[in-house]
């Protein structure tokens, strides 16, 4: 199963549909602009490898970089579309990028792009003349190339706490372009996704991110229709599930967070009878909201947990939910260890740091101190999360070990109290950080989007310290709330808690 195949024998099917234009793209013509491209990297001197790279908002030709450069064997870098010219320009040079495609959405940071990298050349979607990407991508013909091979993806972590590195993955073992991938098998046998394609799958989350990129593929490879929002909006995704009979989806807990929130008659107006299953990852969800989520959609809610590096896999129904709430499953794909400090592995029910053993594992690009500490002695390979098993085998998140707050001497992990605060009516998202403090080390510090700013001030705060107190120990109770219209996160959920934790570093010493 592969778009190829697809184009022979389904041309007329959608592949791709823009959720706000209606925008449509089949497989025949996904085909065609995939095999244009791929002979735009040969004749552009890309061979089986080479990396280019994408700074591009969500938008149908995505999908003609992808499918082009997946049977061109190249190595497709995407950019995050949040980032600044000295950091994009830090990604094309460590990646060894020989060009970068973007659209016109980025010409504020552009100019600086060149200016650092004025050897990369840049060919932007909406350009005219040389610098313009539909004409070189129109002068090509839409045979295939005769040397088809795979290509690979190498992401960039997002660089929350520090700067971004590239996930060197493993080479695919069968150099077939149309050869199966373990993505499928999971889809399949794991999330029950069908493969007869009549899957339409709704993606809210910006592309160039792991989740979107992998599962959107799959979808593709299975036959299926991509629904691709240009923006999340709550209300726009479940009109989208309505108006395009949505099958499957893919989502993060602010998602979640953010539905919750929609007037009960928002809710309740559209028709999501089509939508069977609804997959989550890439943050703990909070019990309570995960619990609503299960009684608005039903039993659809599945999660799973994993990460850009493609380690390993767990998975959780929400029948098995219901009865083991907060897990995130058990292991799909690779083998779990939870160890300790020591490297041991720890008793069920035991804190330690969560492991995959896999034979196929990356590498950080160009760093391989990254790649050694993530690595245990015996060939394991970790994420950087904090959680332990209970004694069915099923797996719980504490936290990122990077996020550990250490106040008095105390190990304190913050997820725990933002997934208290976000389940306040009035909270819309929470980050919890360790701020300098001269008598503890690190203070616990609340940074609080409300739903509504005009809620923001002292009265508040004593209404959230009350909220929190029957769930909280004292040590772990805020010093300080901090009230702001919007907080640094990315798209597919992740929190810029560098950016926070820099910013106080800096007000404790000016204050010095």
């Amino acid at each position: 199963m592969h778009p190829i195949a697809h184009a022979a024998n389904r041309p007329d099917h959608p592949a791709v549909i823009m959720a706000g234009s209606g925008e449509q793209m089949t497989f025949g013509e996904m085909d065609a602009e995939a095999n244009r491209f791929a002979q735009m990297l040969r004749a552009r001197g890309l061979g089986a490898g080479d990396a280019f790279a994408v700074l591009l908002e969500n938008r149908i030709e995505f999908f003609t970089l992808v499918w082009g450069s997946q049977r061109a064997g190249t190595m497709l870098v995407p950019i995050s579309t949040r980032l600044t010219a000295p950091e994009i320009a830090y990604i094309l040079r460590d990646s060894g990028a020989r060009f970068l495609i973007t659209s016109s959405t980025f010409e504020s940071v552009l100019p600086g792009v060149r200016e650092e990298c004025p050897d990369i050349p840049i060919l932007v979607m909406d350009a005219e003349g040389e610098d313009s990407f539909a004409s070189a991508l129109a002068a090509q013909p839409a045979e295939p190339i005769e040397d088809q091979s795979a290509g690979m993806v190498m992401l960039y972590s997002s660089g929350t706490t520090g700067r971004p590195k590239g996930i060197q993955p493993a080479p695919p073992e069968d150099p077939d372009p149309q050869a199966a991938i373990p993505l499928m098998g999971l889809a399949i046998m794991a999330a029950g996704m069908p493969a007869d394609g009549s899957m339409v799958y709704l993606s809210p989350a910006p592309l160039y991110h792991a989740a979107p990129i992998g599962w959107a593929s799959t979808v593709h490879r299975l036959g299926g229709t991509v629904v691709v929002m240009e923006k999340f909006d709550p209300e726009a995704a479940l009109k989208a599930i309505q108006d395009y009979k949505v099958t499957d989806s893919q989502w993060v807990p602010t998602h979640f967070v953010r539905f919750l929130k929609l007037d009960p008659e928002i809710r309740t107006k559209y028709d999501l009878s089509s939508h069977q299953r609804a997959l989550h990852a890439a943050a703990p969800c909070p019990v309570p909201i995960k619990r609503e989520m299960i009684e608005w959609w039903g039993p659809i809610v599945n999660e799973y947990y994993a990460g850009s590096e493609g380690i390993g896999m767990t998975l959780i129904k929400s029948e098995e939910w219901l009865t083991h709430p907060g897990s995130v499953g058990k292991a799909i794909y690779g083998t779990l260890h939870v160890c300790g400090p020591d490297g041991e592995e720890v008793p069920a029910g035991t804190d330690g740091l969560i492991y995959f053993e896999n034979a196929l594992l990356p590498t950080y690009h160009n760093d391989p101190d990254k790649t050694r500490e993530a690595k245990h002695p015996k060939g394991w390979m970790t994420l950087g999360d904090i959680g332990h098993v209970d004694g069915e085998g099923f797996l719980y998140l504490t936290d990122r070990k990077s996020h550990m707050i250490i106040s008095g001497g105390v190990n304190i992990y913050p997820q725990e109290i933002e997934n208290l605060l976000v389940t306040h009516d009035k909270v819309m998202d929470a980050a919890v950080i360790g701020a300098p403090d001269p008598d503890l080390g690190e203070k616990v510090v609340a940074v609080v989007q409300p739903v509504n700013m005009g809620d923001a001030g002292d009265d508040f705060e004593a209404e959230l310290r009350d909220f929190l107190a029957p769930s909280l120990s004292k040590i772990k109770m805020p010093k300080l709330f901090d009230f702001r219209p919007d907080l640094p996160r990315e798209a597919n959920g992740k929190l810029y808690k560098r950016e926070l934790r820099d910013e106080y570093e800096a007000r404790a010493r000016e204050s010095a």
